[in-house]
């Protein structure tokens, strides 16, 4: 990997020349039931590991990387919007993969597929569970058996979420330009944003990060009395409670299938990362910052008529199920029946993104 490959703008997680990554704070789903697409609440905030080398564990320097704050049992996805060229892009949970349920290897593959397809797939927001479905990725600490890793490898070692970008091999890389250049300039919208619908939006599904009355109203504050700033250094930094990804609700989201040959792609990535998921208290210790609050509950969210989404890409192929990951349990199993409320959405609350068929009824032409 090349100095300077992996990248933090603001809270943006930029990895090779051109893939951009942000972690998205979202509502949790009912473990039973499939849903619609949740919406994004906001951004995790990020931060480099190699920033505060008094005050985290001397393991997290050793692995590098950048860390978020995450509650228990926190939902989130990965926002892929803003990635300018194509990507082969690995996503490891405690270094199992999420789309093939494979451990993690480091190398393309086909058999199964064990990545996921930039730009074309917006966003990434479980681990696959075939048949157009994916289940949402739930923050849960190790040494419950909870998480992904601890379920398909039946350790838990790991934690926190691998990332690997692949580029185009350069004759790939030189087509996909030209035919790039050649290619009609995308229409813009009125004032010069891009079309709605376009193209995902950083902070939502195919709309922007709703504004911050909307991100945690009537949440629980973060605890006070903590002094901001730098925190100060300490000369054996306690060990931080050990977060991984376990699996919540399931939702409507297709796996895309990659429709070029493996040797379209390079054979060594151009960056990758781990990400370290903290829970408030320690990032709290580590930073010297306040977490975000707690996201809005979900009934609120519903009852309000706010909106959630369906994505449809017709000339997309879905991924076949990966067998370990289809018998991963939700962390309800260990944790508990989930007690917070629920209220389906209305049929016009849920809002189509992509290129579903248009609403409406045809209007015929007729000769004049």
């Amino acid at each position: 990997m090349g100095t300077g490959s992996v990248r933090v703008d603001g809270n943006a997680l930029l990895l090779g020349e051109g893939v951009q990554i942000r972690f998205i704070r979202t509502l949790r789903l009912p473990e039973s039931g499939t849903h619609a697409l949740p919406p994004g609440l906001g951004e995790f905030p990020l931060r480099r590991v190699e920033d505060y080398p008094d005050t985290v564990p001397p393991e997290w320097l050793a692995k590098g990387g950048v860390m978020l704050p995450v509650y228990l049992r926190e939902a989130m996805w990965l926002s892929f919007g803003g990635t300018r060229e194509p990507a082969a892009l690995q996503v490891g949970v405690g270094k199992v993969c999420a789309v093939s349920g494979k451990r993690w290897t480091g190398a393309l593959g086909r058999g199964p597929q064990n990545y996921v397809v930039l730009p074309r797939q917006p966003w990434l927001d479980g681990i696959n569970s075939g048949d157009g479905t994916v289940r949402q990725f739930v923050a849960v600490p190790l040494g419950l058996g909870a998480t992904v890793e601890g379920q398909v490898t039946g350790e838990e070692t790991t934690g926190g979420v691998q990332l690997q970008a692949f580029p185009l091999a350069a004759p790939a890389l030189a087509q996909w330009r030209r035919e790039q250049q050649a290619r009609p300039a995308a229409p813009r919208a009125p004032g010069g944003g891009a079309v709605y619908g376009a193209a995902p939006a950083q902070g939502g599904f195919g709309g922007p990060v709703p504004p911050p009355m909307m991100a945690a109203p009537s949440a629980p504050a973060a605890p006070s009395g903590v002094t901001r700033g730098a925190a100060g250094p300490q000369s054996a930094p306690p060990a931080a409670t050990a977060m991984g990804l376990g699996v919540g609700g399931a939702m409507h989201q297709e796996v895309y299938r990659d429709d070029r040959p493996l040797s379209d792609w390079a054979a060594e990535p151009a960056a990758r990362v781990f990400v370290h998921l903290v829970p408030p208290p320690a990032w709290r210790r580590i930073t010297g910052e306040d977490a975000p609050p707690s996201p809005i509950d979900r009934a609120a969210y519903t009852r309000a008529g706010l909106p959630w989404f369906d994505y449809y890409d017709e000339s997309a192929a879905d991924l076949a199920p990966a067998d370990a990951l289809g018998r991963v349990k939700p962390v309800g199993e260990w944790l508990g029946d989930d007690h917070t409320p629920w209220e389906e959405p209305a049929p016009g609350q849920v809002k189509p993104l992509g290129n579903a068929p248009r609403p409406g009824k045809p209007v015929q032409d007729g000769d004049w």
